[in-house]
């Protein structure tokens, strides 16, 4: 019986039967989605269409921009100089691409030290710096060339008489 509800409308159901609540229920239910679609016709119905061309679509006319970056033209959103920032200036780097890395590095040569004069310098600190760990005695007796300190003069005490 439930297969034929919508295709045999003639059956009547008993009158015990119909009085049910379930029954009932689906009354209302199929008087509802009638309603409903009679109400969807009717709109469909008054409902006015214009027998235009489809209009071309220009495109949208604004660009919507999150960033400031873009207005001004600027490379980077954020700038650091002279070491103000290094993350920022790293990033920097990276986006300006390797040539200005290569120049950086060039910089960094040039204020730095070369190896030559890290290994002078080295050299002449090593013996430096050994002297100041050498034992007293052997100390003095490298340093033969070296004039020697004046020693501080004590109080002598007089003669007794």
């Amino acid at each position: 019986m439930a297969g034929n509800r919508g295709q045999n409308k003639n059956v009547r159901l008993s009158k015990n039967l119909s009085e049910m609540k379930f029954m009932q229920r689906r009354v209302k239910k199929d008087a509802e989605e009638e309603l409903e679609s009679e109400k969807q016709r009717q709109i469909d119905d008054d409902h006015w269409v214009l027998d235009l061309p489809d209009l071309i679509s220009k495109g949208n006319r604004y660009e919507t921009v999150d960033s400031m970056a873009d207005c001004e033209d600027l490379v980077f959103g954020r700038m650091s100089f002279k070491g103000m920032n290094p993350v920022i200036e790293k990033v920097m780097r990276i986006m300006n691409g390797e040539e200005e890395e290569e120049e950086e590095e060039l910089e960094e040569k040039a204020e730095g030290v070369t190896e030559e004069e890290m290994a002078n310098r080295y050299s002449s600190l090593v013996g430096t710096i050994g002297k100041k760990f050498d034992k007293k005695r052997i100390h003095s007796q490298t340093d033969v060339d070296a004039p020697r300190k004046k020693h501080k003069k004590k109080f002598l005490k007089p003669p007794d008489e």
